[in-house]
């Protein structure tokens, strides 16, 4: 009776041992903690390209994944583990644009949102200074329609320009913050359902980088704009006459091999039906509508 007393302690004693042993694997190895994200407007990206979210610890990018975002706004992951030291000691979110695939630990320079820590979670916008670091509430313009480029009066509502030409010489009238680099405006027209690009730009008192469409009899005038007159994208039929079509201003990603305007279009509007030409008609800001922003959570 004595010697299986005995026995029964020991092996108490040795079980005891074990699961102390095992608590402290345990609290030893990385306990993992869960980043939500909650993100709306944002639009799905071509084939070789996905988003990917970041958190910054100590000043140093941590991928918290990749994901894909379908015609409907709705992400392929919301939810992502992370080390939950890691997470706690975040500072900052950020969500960047990448190539896909690729193998580049980096984030790319493409950073569309960012948001700081307080407590657990963290608002995300564009304007947050690990993205584009800019306000676009207050951003506003206008255009005209004309064609400058030709010296046929019949055609002049088929040109829009970011200019206002009442004075004695032209002045500019976007008023748009500077962009960080990898990031460019673009104005468009959106013909019969098809968006045209009208140029990219980065200044809004200088020509923009191409005029695929414009006319031959005159250079176009040194603001971003375009005359629709020739080279018409399959479908169309240039010249056209822009009344009751939407003006868009738009802020891409540089470089950008999308043919539509991205999910940043700080200006809009549609031009009026019968639109009078050479006369400056208003873009509307949309950025509270437009614009991808929302929260993550740890």
């Amino acid at each position: 009776m004595k010697r299986t007393t005995v026995f029964l302690v020991s092996l108490s004693l040795a079980l005891a041992s074990c699961s102390n042993d095992d608590d402290d694997n345990n609290d030893n190895g990385s306990n993992q903690g869960n980043l939500k994200l909650n993100i709306s407007n944002l639009e799905a990206l071509s084939a070789d390209e996905r988003y990917e979210g970041w958190i910054i610890v100590n000043g140093n990018p941590i991928t918290t994944g990749i994901f894909e975002v379908n015609s409907n706004g709705e992400l392929s992951q919301s939810s992502f583990e992370l080390d939950e030291a890691q997470l706690s000691a975040a500072t900052d979110f950020v969500l960047t644009i990448e190539p896909y695939p690729h193998n580049d630990p980096a984030p790319s320079k493409i950073k569309l949102l960012g948001g700081s820590f307080s407590g657990n979670n963290a608002v995300v916008s564009v304007g947050h200074q690990t993205a584009l670091g800019a306000d676009f509430n207050t951003a506003s313009g206008s255009y005209i329609l004309a064609t400058p480029t030709t010296n046929d009066m019949n055609d002049e509502r088929s040109g829009v320009w970011f200019l206002d030409p009442s004075g004695a010489m032209p002045v500019p009238t976007l008023n748009l913050p500077d962009l960080p680099a990898k990031w460019v405006y673009e104005g468009w027209a959106v013909i019969d359902g098809t968006p045209v690009s009208t140029g990219r730009f980065s200044s809004v008192s200088g020509a923009d980088q191409s005029a695929p469409f414009s006319g031959t009899d005159n250079p176009g005038p040194p603001f971003p704009g375009e005359d629709f007159i020739m080279n018409a994208p399959a479908g169309l039929t240039f010249p056209v006459d822009l009344s009751g079509m939407p003006i868009v201003i738009s802020i891409e990603p540089d470089p950008d091999n999308s043919p539509a305007p991205f999910a940043l279009k700080p200006l809009f509007a549609t031009a009026p039906a019968n639109a009078a030409t050479h006369s400056t008609h208003d873009l509307n800001n949309q950025v509270s509508s437009n614009f991808p922003a929302g929260t993550v959570s740890r």
